[in-house]
């Protein structure tokens, strides 16, 4: 097996993950895993599968395993190099929840009950909210402070959590000095916020329970094809119907999909769809999707498959990402008062 370890750089450090629950679909494609490929050569890159974030809603023990590593993957199909990236799998360092229980003695209980997304997710499972669901964001700042990560690619709506891990952070330095790089949000200018077809006022997400509007990286390609044929557009039917406005909101988010995946702006497009009706042009961003797509399943079907590989891969994922994992903590414990065994201090 050849060598992945990546070398050692005074890079900065991008730290993200993804859970493994659901499908990946479009958006985490073009919001994320496409923007990671493009990073990793400017950064050391630390990502993981987030099982223990999994927990909140209870998956199926087998499910998660597998969708675990299948994750990890389709990080490597989508572009990601096992030679410039680390990938782990978060259960596998014990720090992140260490460190968790130390940060929630640094944390408000106000703050994190303002969180939107608890109180959405509150109300979506209201027969399942647990401390987990609520705690969430401050297992989020211990994955990231962790790592000291320098850049965090979040979506929009992970926004408030990176503004809560900022303040967990500059609030624990303030009282031990500089023990956690403060990390900032990257979110790229293109593509970050992927609406749902039949529903494009709310963002495409991997945990809708239809997936008529949403497009998942494993799709067949008929069935790419027929979701976009099926997008919701509106009633213009003049020469210019192919346009961004704000009652157009369903037009816009193809679009904004159709721009990500051939690089076109907004006026190429009008000028390639002038005259011509909706169908065209969803037809045309759904070939779009299926020519992107297609190669990384591809390599996807074959990554899969070889187990021992990607077994092999976590094992040294684990093992880099523990040894700064545990830099960290020991700082953490140290800076808060925790006797050390190992140094009798």
């Amino acid at each position: 097996m050849p060598d992945t370890t990546p070398t050692a750089t005074s890079k900065k450090t991008i730290f993200s993950g993804i859970q493994p629950t659901g499908n990946l679909m479009l958006g985490n494609y073009l919001g994320a895993l496409r923007n990671w490929a493009a990073l990793q050569d400017e950064y050391d890159c630390i990502y993981c599968s987030v099982d223990m974030h999994a927990l909140t809603i209870r998956p199926n023990p087998a499910e998660l395993r597998r969708r675990s590593v299948e994750l990890i993957a389709l990080y490597i199909a989508c572009g990601l190099d096992p030679k410039k990236n680390t990938f782990f799998i978060q259960s596998h360092v014990p720090a992140h929840a260490q460190l968790t229980w130390v940060l929630d003695c640094f944390s408000m209980f106000g703050e994190l009950g303002r969180m939107t997304q608890f109180k959405d997710k509150s109300k979506k499972h209201a027969d399942n909210v647990n401390v987990g669901l609520f705690n969430y964001p401050v297992l989020m700042a211990a994955d990231i402070l962790l790592y000291q990560a320098d850049l965090v690619p979040v979506g929009e709506d992970q926004k408030q959590h990176m503004e809560l891990t900022r303040d967990i952070a500059q609030r624990f330095n303030g009282l031990y000095g500089d023990v956690f790089t403060i990390p900032d949000s990257y979110i790229p200018p293109v593509g970050a916020r992927i609406m749902d077809l039949q529903d494009p006022a709310s963002k495409m997400s991997k945990s809708d329970e239809t997936g008529a509007g949403v497009i998942y990286l494993l799709d067949k390609p008929d069935d790419i094809l027929r979701k976009f044929k099926r997008a919701v557009t509106d009633s213009d039917t003049g020469s210019d119907c192919v346009r961004r406005a704000e009652d157009k909101a369903g037009v816009g988010n193809l679009m904004t999909i159709y721009a990500a995946l051939s690089g076109k702006d907004d006026a190429g497009i009008e000028r390639e769809f002038a005259g011509r009706g909706y169908g065209d042009f969803k037809s045309a961003v759904g070939e779009a999707c299926v020519a992107a797509l297609t190669p990384i399943q591809a390599r996807f079907k074959k990554i899969v498959a070889e187990k021992s590989y990607l077994d092999g891969l976590l094992r040294e994922g684990a093992a880099r990402a523990g040894a700064i994992a545990e830099r960290t903590l020991r700082k953490v414990y140290k800076k808060i008062g925790f006797y050390s065994i190992e140094n009798g201090k």
